[in-house]
């Protein structure tokens, strides 16, 4: 007799169990699909961490994670940042430059901290200085570069907090130049990352020097405080700080593949977790979005059909970029929608930059950008021959015999 195995199946069962195996894997691929194009939220390596945290792109100025980031806080010597933005006002003004000899006062000399190692009465040039603010944190260097600035630190102090409240900086209040612990002064994640973008939109030059790794001033050489130049390449800033009020403080801003993205963390429990929590929040960015420009000043996006006008058809556009940050493989995704507020018909003449309608670009239910559309160019009035012709166009329309 022929041997049977207890194990095998009718062939329509074996069909059906295929089947629903193919059913499943195909979910499978969807699920997990929709899965990576929607990142988790971002969450610290070290759970019930009580600093503040921020990661925002650069460009589109999109948050990517945050966390109480308008509790107020100390910003140690990330004051520094607002130091050396002064300074960059400063010198775009031509009030001061990088080859003035500054002499170094007793209240620069004797400061304490981290410091450039200044010699009372030396004479140092202000690039120098800024060099031991960016680099060594020198509280000596701060208070002699804001003497040389405004005349007393006092002094300098008013332009910080008025450089503050330009920026949009509405959390902040600065009381000296060093970041020293003093009465009323105090600052957020936010407004931090508006000081970083700031800096590197203003002043590209002094944001530089942020990646310089050692400085050697008076035969002694340090090296910069943020750990994280001298570990991943891609980092080129921003400032590290610290007071036992403040906690450790750091900004930290990379590039990789085009896409910069600032990091900032307020009141972390040490140098390690600092260094840590900016590392993670920096690979969660760019392992989880990317940043596209998806449209230019000029660039049109449509045209309009203008009656009566030497022109038959006026494009259309924007007066600004539109940059946008989203989860990494979704820029398909994205639906742009030109709403236009002309009634038609249209007539000339129109002005040019004259605004005719609004752009909506958004991902899902998700509005990432909502601007404005203006014309690109003028259309002037047509001869009194050709608006006739016009006129006689438009009553056939009407009547529907055109």
């Amino acid at each position: 007799m022929p041997r049977h195995d207890r194990l095998a199946l009718p062939p329509y069962q074996a069909v059906l169990i295929a089947f629903a195996a193919m059913l499943a894997l195909l979910l499978g691929l969807g699920l997990n699909s929709a899965l990576a194009a929607t990142p988790r939220s971002f969450t610290p390596s070290s759970p019930g961490i009580a600093a503040a945290y921020l990661l925002m792109d650069a460009d589109s100025g999109q948050l990517l994670a945050a966390h109480d980031i308008d509790a107020p806080r100390e910003p140690a010597s990330l004051t520094k940042m607002m130091t050396v933005y002064v300074a960059g006002q400063k010198l775009l003004e031509g009030a001061v430059f990088m080859t003035d000899e500054v002499r170094v006062s007793r209240q620069a000399w004797r400061m304490t901290g981290s410091r450039m190692f200044l010699d009372l009465n030396s004479t140092v040039s202000v690039a120098a200085l800024l060099h031991g603010i960016i680099v060594q944190s020198g509280n000596d260097a701060s208070v002699a570069l804001a003497e040389h600035i405004a005349g007393t630190e006092a002094a300098f102090v008013e332009l910080m907090n008025r450089a503050a409240k330009d920026l949009g900086m509405t959390r902040t209040t600065f009381a000296n130049a060093t970041g020293l612990p003093a009465p009323g002064v105090q600052t957020t994640a936010r407004d931090m990352a508006t000081l970083s973008l700031a800096l590197l939109r203003d002043h590209p030059y002094l944001y530089s020097l942020h990646s310089i790794r050692h400085f050697e001033h008076n035969n002694i050489n340090q090296a910069n405080r943020n750990r994280l130049l001298h570990r991943d390449p891609t980092v080129d800033g921003i400032k590290t700080g610290y007071t036992r009020a403040a906690g450790y403080c750091q900004t930290t801003s990379a590039v990789r593949d085009d896409m910069r993205l600032i990091a900032v963390v307020l009141g972390a429990g040490s140098t390690a977790a600092r260094t840590r929590l900016n590392q993670e929040l920096l690979d969660y960015g760019f392992s989880n979005y990317e940043t596209h420009r998806l449209h230019v000043p000029g660039e049109p996006l449509g045209a309009i059909r203008v009656w009566k006008a030497r022109q038959s058809e006026l494009a259309y556009g924007l007066d600004t970029d539109i940059v946008v940050t989203i989860p990494k493989g979704r820029l398909p995704d994205i639906d742009r929608r030109v709403s236009l507020s002309l009634t038609e018909p249209v007539l000339g003449p129109i002005l040019r930059g004259q605004k005719v309608g609004e752009l909506v670009i958004a991902l899902g239910d998700q509005v990432l950008a909502r601007e404005d559309v203006f014309t690109l160019n003028e259309a002037a009035p047509a001869g009194f021959f050709s608006q006739a012709v016009d006129s006689v166009r438009l009553l056939l329309l009407r009547s529907n015999l055109l």
